[in-house]
């Protein structure tokens, strides 16, 4: 089998959709001899900052020597960058290979796509005999096919509203989904939450016996523009200058920190200095990320209404008056909850869908920033957007791409592929 047919055949799996349930990744792990179990894990679940805070947290953890698997979603530009060992991604010729060995494994079972995946990255954590396992929950936590593990330290990153049609209607619910991959007795480090949120998660916490290391109480990220300090109960550093943009960012990196804690009172030796250059050092592609160029571009996948408002907390605070934007949003996302935010720096919006089955029309979030005055322009394609929006605005300080990840993927392909734009 090529890798073009593994991924027809791979992708061709969602047919049977999102089904959220721990049965069958289960079953097939069990006839995999539970590959899960080869590796101490940290188990990430949240609505905004998992990628960030599992990128951190495998950056850590390689810096002091340790051997490390790290399985994220969704990915950029190749599946392959879903299943990391050491930061390389798995190679084509491992999918073709691991695809056929777990599909003969499987036999009849009804797999979803990302219970295949899951099962496969373990499988070959295992097989690359790595020191730990660091796993991003794809959706909710509950019933995510990632669930299957017992991890040594499970993580909470900030929870807003998102999926609610697979999660529920309001916050409480949303998070009491998160908390699912909370366990007796396994300590959680939890991001800074709204009220509601939080209150879930820790009485799901005290129903579980589990500790909670919790922002702003037992850990604390001081900012100091771009820069910040981290107390913990253990750690503390001062003046980290993280590569990553945003005061977002520096709270996905304090819990990083907290996580580091943690593990170092645990017994896993992580060096004070390695920590801060690991920390200083880790990098997120489409995550407020600067192209550079005349005029440079920034992307962010911000494509759900906190992300959003964290977006447009990075540009007040860098200052840089109305700017154009390309758009472009994917899933059941109503212009008004994502853009909305963004209304005090647009200056123009070009508006394209990206290349998915479920898009948001480009006349409707046309429409809604049209009614609220802001001009908005239809673009066949994301990249023709782009270009537009830097042909008509060669002077603007910067050019924002955000929404939709696919969005953010298919403009930054073409960035890479015209190396000219960004001299």
């Amino acid at each position: 089998m090529i890798y073009r047919e593994t991924l027809d055949y791979l992708f061709g799996l969602q047919r049977f959709g999102i089904k959220l349930g721990l049965h069958n990744t289960q079953r097939l792990l069990e006839r995999l001899d539970h590959p899960e179990r080869c590796a101490p894990v940290i188990h990430v679940a949240g609505t905004n900052g998992k990628g960030s805070v599992c990128a951190g947290l495998a950056r850590v953890l390689r810096e002091a020597g340790l051997r490390v698997g790290l399985y994220t979603s969704p990915h950029l530009h190749s599946f392959t960058e879903r299943i990391r060992v050491d930061e390389r991604c798995i190679s084509e010729a491992e999918v073709v290979c691991l695809t056929g060995a777990l599909r003969q494994c499987a036999g009849d079972l009804p797999l979803t796509f990302f219970e295949f995946t899951t099962a496969m990255a373990l499988h070959y954590f295992r097989e690359q005999r790595v020191d730990f396992m660091v796993l991003e929950v794809g959706m909710g936590g509950r019933l995510d096919a990632t669930n299957v593990v017992q991890p040594r330290i499970t993580v909470i990153t900030p929870v807003s509203e998102d999926h609610a049609e697979h999660l529920g209607p309001d916050l409480a619910s949303i998070a009491r989904e998160k908390a699912g991959i909370l366990k007796p007795g396994v300590p959680l480090v939890l991001a800074p939450q709204a009220p509601e949120a939080l209150a879930e998660i820790e009485r799901l916490a005290q129903n579980m016996d589990a500790p909670v290391r919790r922002a702003g109480r037992d850990f604390h990220v001081v900012r100091r523009g771009e820069a910040f300090d981290f107390l913990g109960s253990g750690l503390r550093l001062t003046d980290v200058l993280p590569r990553l943009a945003g005061a977002h960012q520096r709270d996905n990196l304090g819990v990083v920190l907290a996580v580091v804690d943690l593990l170092r009172e645990q017994g896993t030796a992580l060096d004070e200095q390695a920590v801060r250059r690991a920390i200083e050092n880790v990098d997120w592609p489409g995550r407020l990320e600067r192209w550079p160029g005349v005029p440079p571009v920034l992307l962010d996948g911000a494509h759900n209404r906190a992300g959003a408002e964290a977006l447009a907390a990075y540009l007040a605070e860098c200052r840089l008056g109305k700017l154009p934007w390309v758009l472009g949003l994917s899933g059941k996302r109503r212009p008004e909850n994502i853009c909305g935010p963004w209304l005090p720096h647009l200056a123009a919006a070009y508006v394209a869908e990206p290349g998915v089955d479920k898009a948001v029309a480009s006349e409707d979030i046309g429409d809604y920033l049209r009614g609220q005055g802001c001009a908005a322009t239809p673009c066949v394609s994301p990249t023709a957007a782009l270009q537009q929006a830097l042909a008509e605005w060669p002077r603007a300080p910067l050019v924002v791409v955000a929404g939709s990840l696919y969005l953010v993927a298919e403009v930054r392909d073409w960035l890479m592929k015209n190396p000219q734009v960004s001299a």
